[in-house]
């Protein structure tokens, strides 16, 4: 499919798109979109998108004010006056930070979450029983990892704890939504633990624990502002948390991700946001 943009594009919204990706990945690697083929469908309906470009593994705070930087950046560039964002994951709680936290609240349309844990996870509590020494001598390896592949401040050990239920809790009653800003949310479900091997263990575990989820965030932890429904497929196999941004670039049975992303973005335009 050509990368022109259609005529009557769909996602030709008032303010621009930016992605902002979740935790343990970059966007900003030419090898691999986060992304997958989204970006581009985006594109081609008339979507002006950009990336977030913050650490894999840094705190909520780090990240957001690299966001907000990036954020500052695209309106100089667009001459626009707010901007719409969509993240994934941890990202949506760096996005409801800066929000609230670095006064980035006139500057933001809309908000919309995929998978992200709003209300943390009761599986990473486990990790709150771990032997300290232990978490944060493998923290430091991560780091190290981390560091090489481009992160300017990983701090593995503060920013996994900050995903528990017990972090996001506090995180919650300090920040509230803005009155002027149209928060929407989106999770992702898998079906069995085989639908995703790379998330067979973490999926069976979680939905012993705490119920439906797509290996690492529960449906309802997921659920913020206007919740809009759980993206899955058709068949046995539902959609992990990596599945709903494309990360396989493969076709569901009734779950076209591209054209779904289309479709959110197509939205906010008929909001005209």
């Amino acid at each position: 499919m050509s990368d022109i943009v259609k005529p009557n594009s769909k996602c030709n919204t008032t303010y621009p798109i930016m992605l902002i990706h979740g935790a343990g990945f970059r966007d900003d690697c030419k090898l691999y979109n986060y992304w997958g083929r989204i970006p581009k469908a985006l594109q081609r309906e008339g979507a002006s998108v950009f990336y977030s470009r913050q650490d894999a593994w840094g705190t909520i705070e780090h990240n957001a004010s690299i966001v907000k930087e990036e954020i500052i950046k695209v309106l100089s560039l667009t001459n626009a006056k707010k901007i719409n964002l969509v993240a994934h994951s941890r990202g949506g709680l760096e996005a409801r930070y800066l929000i609230h936290e670095l006064n980035m609240n006139n500057c933001i349309a809309s908000l919309t979450t995929i998978s992200t844990p709003h209300h943390g996870s009761k599986s990473m509590d486990i990790f709150y029983r771990f032997p300290k020494f232990l978490y944060r001598f493998v923290s430091y390896l991560i780091n190290l990892l981390f560091k090489l592949l481009g992160d300017k401040k990983p701090d593995f050990y503060i920013s996994s704890r900050q995903l528990s239920s017990i972090e996001c809790k506090k995180f919650n009653e300090k920040h509230k939504n803005c009155p002027h800003i149209y928060y929407q949310s989106y999770a992702a479900k898998m079906k069995y633990s085989i639908s995703d091997p790379l998330f067979m263990l973490t999926h069976f575990i979680i939905k012993i624990i705490e119920g439906n989820n797509d290996g690492l965030c529960t449906v309802e932890s997921a659920k913020w502002g206007n919740f809009r429904g759980i993206i899955s497929a058709k068949n046995c196999f539902g959609i992990s948390h990596a599945g709903v941004i494309d990360a396989y670039r493969c076709n569901f049975s009734g779950a076209d991700l591209p054209e779904k992303y289309i479709e959110i973005v197509e939205d906010l335009k008929k909001r005209n946001l």
